[in-house]
């Protein structure tokens, strides 16, 4: 199977293409994985009195940018969070912790889960996973122009299958992209989008 994607429509070319490159060592996923750990208050509050789902997206992108740049060597940007799920409220008093790592990379780009896990702060019960995302990032240089990133090495069979999800889910963002694109054409060419 080939990580090279086609590019898109717009003549630009897909920041997810083929991983790293010649030269470029891999890393190990433990090597950039990573948890935030976060004490909810009542600034954290939305109207219904639990903690906003917002503030547990900012949490996410940032535990995910860490591990991004991380993995990257330096500077990584945010280019799509896919499937974030709320499983349960997170309440006032909670401890958030945000787990991530990175799940896949492209020639310039990298796939990053997110779990999020919430435990009362003056309990001793397990943490219960309230949430997950899971987040496209793409290494930019000083410039801002995407960068190459070294290739994941997954070391365990979670990390394997989760490497192998990764690729599902990019085959679908593309598809979808490429579906979406193509749609617009045809409704540009009948006249019907103004």
């Amino acid at each position: 199977m080939t990580d090279q994607a086609p590019a898109a429509e717009s003549g630009t070319q897909d920041v997810s293409d083929i991983a790293g490159g010649p030269g470029i060592p891999g890393k190990p996923t433990s090597a950039s994985r990573t948890t935030l750990s976060h004490i909810m208050t009542h600034n954290d509050t939305n109207l219904l009195g639990t903690v906003h789902g917002g503030v547990i997206m900012k949490l996410v992108d940032d535990a995910a940018g860490a591990v991004a740049g991380r993995h990257s060597g330096g500077p990584a940007v945010t280019a799509s969070m896919d499937e974030m799920a709320f499983l349960e409220p997170v309440r006032v008093g909670d401890l958030v912790h945000v787990k991530a790592q990175v799940n896949w990379t492209g020639r310039t780009s990298m796939e990053v889960g997110v779990r999020v896990l919430a435990e009362r702060w003056n309990e001793s019960a397990p943490p219960t996973q309230v949430g997950s995302a899971y987040l496209v990032f793409a290494a930019v240089d000083a410039d801002g122009r995407p960068r190459r990133v070294p290739p994941v090495l997954p070391e365990t069979e979670k990390d394997k299958r989760r490497y192998e999800e990764a690729q599902i889910r990019r085959t679908h963002r593309l598809a979808r992209r490429r579906e979406i694109v193509e749609l617009r054409a045809r409704r540009a060419a009948d006249g019907l989008d103004d």
